[in-house]
């Protein structure tokens, strides 16, 4: 394989992993959350209205797992960007 094919293939597969990685972060947080739920229901025999404000709690934290991840990307993505060779004083 020449050196273009290597770098489409690993640039597809990085894609890939973000995006996995990105579908858990959204669900492991509100499952995690109705299953508290769950558990508080049906141990301490609250009722199902504990599964509103679990849902909302999940909810809000998938957003604010999404949206750390976001940043994350994008100041990875700037990172690489300003990456530039070594001038001659500054090798190493």
């Amino acid at each position: 394989m020449d050196d273009d094919k290597k770098k489409q293939m690993r640039d597809a597969l990085r894609q890939l992993t973000l995006l996995s990685q990105l579908g858990l972060s959204l669900v492991v947080p509100l499952l995690g959350c109705l299953f508290i739920c769950y558990w508080l229901a049906s141990w301490l025999g609250l009722g199902g209205w504990i599964y509103i404000p679990g849902f909302i709690l999940g909810l809000g934290s998938s957003a604010m797992t999404a949206w750390k991840f976001y940043i994350s990307v994008i100041l990875k993505d700037k990172k690489e960007k300003k990456k530039t060779p070594p001038s001659f004083n500054s090798h190493y």
